[in-house]
């Protein structure tokens, strides 16, 4: 693994290059901005595919969380999921927060959400499991008092990473982004080299990187023990948008497969 890594770092910056020259014809839609027709529902409390209160919805082209059905919050924390899995990839999608948070959701949601990636199957999630086994790119906004609040951070609901060399068992990692309002659009992207190496990207600049995300530690609750193997590293798993009390909205959501360019440098995935 620190071969593989050590390899990876070298020759990321060739293979960037060679997938930006082809970018235009290598990226996927994954939301066609009609429907979600190829996602997942996952709402804790709810079986998988149910959407409750039509909490994920589609209008101008946007993936919108909305709670307007809810009543009590009831912690009906709720993801997304794309129908796919993905390994090595290069996401991008754009992003703002809007509306009034849920007052009946714990407090730390407030102009909180987050994308999931290396998530479990939400098939594999029982109805009362709370949050999935995945590594989260937190997102967050400004909560108008000028205090600092930055976004794409790195959140680890059953799961740890390596940071900065050494196995990082926080919760949490804040990234080095700027604090940006509510109500702004936002670049995000996210780069995920398998089990190696993550980098989080906020318009343009890159705020955080990160190596072998693996299975581990709490916050999630409920679970199939079959799914949770501490220690075990992650390297593919499914893409999720969170729901967790504060309005938010998707669009431009896109993939770019990295498989065949590693395969092209003749690096064992």
């Amino acid at each position: 693994m620190i071969n593989k890594l050590r390899i990876l770092t070298f020759l990321l910056p060739a293979v960037i290059f060679q997938y930006a020259a082809r970018a235009q014809e290598q990226w996927t839609p994954l939301f066609n901005g009609k429907d979600i027709n190829d996602w997942i529902v996952k709402i804790h409390h709810h079986e998988t595919g149910d959407n409750f209160g039509n909490t994920f919805r589609v209008q101008d082209s946007t993936i919108q969380v909305r709670y307007d059905q809810y009543g009590n919050f009831n912690e009906q924390f709720g993801h997304l999921y794309y129908k796919a899995p993905f390994s090595y990839y290069h996401l991008k999608f754009e992003y703002r927060f809007t509306g009034e948070w849920v007052k009946t959701a714990p407090s730390y949601t407030i102009l909180n959400s987050g994308v999931m990636y290396h998530s479990q199957d939400p098939r594999t999630m029982p109805k009362e499991q709370d949050w999935p086994i995945s590594i989260e790119m937190q997102l967050l906004a400004g909560l108008g008092d000028g205090q600092p609040r930055p976004t794409g951070n790195m959140c680890s609901p059953g799961t740890h990473i390596v940071y900065e060399g050494k196995l990082d068992t926080r919760h949490c990692i804040n990234s080095s982004s700027k604090t940006y309002d509510k109500d702004e659009w936002i670049q995000a992207e996210l780069i995920v080299l398998g089990d190696s190496l993550i980098t989080h990207i906020i318009n343009g600049d890159t705020v955080l990187r990160y190596s072998k995300p693996q299975i581990g530690g709490p916050v999630v609750n409920r679970y199939d023990p079959k799914q949770k193997q501490d220690g075990k590293l992650l390297n593919s798993g499914f893409i999720a948008l969170q729901s967790e009390g504060q309005p938010i909205d998707f669009r431009n959501i896109r993939i770019m497969n990295l498989e065949w360019l590693f395969r092209k440098e003749g690096i064992e995935l």
